[in-house]
């Protein structure tokens, strides 16, 4: 559950933002009839991106047509529907703990033996889908991840600002762990609490708390002592848009980390830049996920994100005989253009 305050900027994200993007998806439905997209408080990125919704809990499913405004059905009470209305841009809010079979439902109702698409359908929760099949068994399911990640990944204006925006707050956040000494569980709290009154509506803190003795993020509970060099990764939302920065803190040359990440950067979705680094990663989206893994050092199954994709980068290196984590968001360039960091990670 997420414990941020979730509110909608008509001037971060208008209408028309959200209606060009729902256009485009239409353009793209060719023989389906309706499109359906799921989406829960870690797999919000779908939705969110044709409508604005996030939700604190809970899931819902998106159904869109080819005629018809979308609409939202959530499995939420009846407490949440005007906070929903407020903050997303939907024609109808339903409410109904069986989100499968109110959906199936509707597009029967609109047409028996529609086709009907489902973003990552091999994710979706088995009860759902029989709740689907149970609602509308004359529908023609099939999976639509594809066509839906070519539309999804790659971002437009408005997107690269909130991800501006929650870099921004990452970086200013940040700036207020000290550069050695100190209590960790001090340190994040500090971090945390200048995200969240900068206005973040999430904020997740990893730390590698003794470089000397493990370059690795985790999730820190309870104590844990300070090395001469740690690292912090923080995980930013911001109005639906996800971001990492991670940034290490001690006697390594930041400045040339930032350099060799930057350079390694602009040569994505080609990997060789990053050769020279003990390991790394990109994350970011292709469907429902924010932050999913697309491409690095461990990943076995890569998606190498399209040109003007959203990602964040981390990597960890040596400078001067010192290990290094550090990471940034960046915006991957257009055909033959490079790709550039957000903002720098220092």
């Amino acid at each position: 559950m997420r414990r941020g305050l979730i509110s909608r900027s008509a001037a971060e994200l208008p209408d028309a933002v959200l209606a060009a993007r729902v256009e485009r998806v239409r353009a793209a439905m060719a023989d389906l009839d309706a499109l359906l997209i799921y989406s829960n408080n870690t797999r919000a990125a779908g939705v969110s991106w044709l409508t604005g919704f996030v939700p604190y809990w809970s899931e819902a499913l998106l159904v869109l047509s080819r005629e018809r405004e979308p609409v939202l059905i959530v499995a939420l009470t009846y407490r949440v529907k005007r906070w929903i209305e407020r903050t997303s841009r939907v024609a109808e809010v339903v409410h109904t703990p069986r989100i499968g079979l109110e959906a199936a439902r509707m597009v029967a109702g609109w047409k028996a033996d529609a086709a009907v698409g489902i973003v990552d359908l091999d994710g979706l929760a088995a009860g759902i889908v029989a709740d689907l099949r149970e609602g509308g068994p004359r529908l023609a399911l099939t999976d639509a991840t594809a066509v839906f990640a070519r539309l999804r990944s790659a971002a437009d204006p408005a997107e690269i600002a909130l991800a501006v925006t929650a870099a921004s707050i990452a970086r200013q956040a940040l700036a207020q762990a000290p550069g050695e000494g100190g209590d960790l569980a001090a340190i994040i709290a500090a971090v945390e609490g200048a995200a969240r009154a900068l206005g973040a509506e999430e904020i997740y803190i990893a730390a590698a708390p003794d470089l000397a003795r493990e370059c690795r993020f985790r999730r820190i509970e309870g104590a844990a002592t300070l090395g001469a060099s740690f690292a912090l990764r923080a995980t930013v939302a911001y109005k639906g848009a996800w971001i990492r920065l991670a940034r290490t803190f001690g006697a390594a040359d930041g400045e040339a980390a930032a350099g060799r990440l930057a350079t390694a950067v602009a040569a994505l979705p080609d990997a060789g830049g990053f050769a020279g680094f003990a390991s790394w990663l990109v994350e970011g989206c292709r469907v429902a996920q924010p932050l999913e893994p697309l491409l690095g050092s461990r990943v076995t199954a890569p998606h190498p994100p399209p040109p003007r994709a959203l990602v964040s980068v981390q990597a960890s290196a040596e400078i001067d005989g010192r290990p290094m984590l550090i990471g940034a968001p960046a915006l991957l360039g257009g055909r033959g253009e490079a790709a550039s960091l957000l903002v720098q990670p220092l």
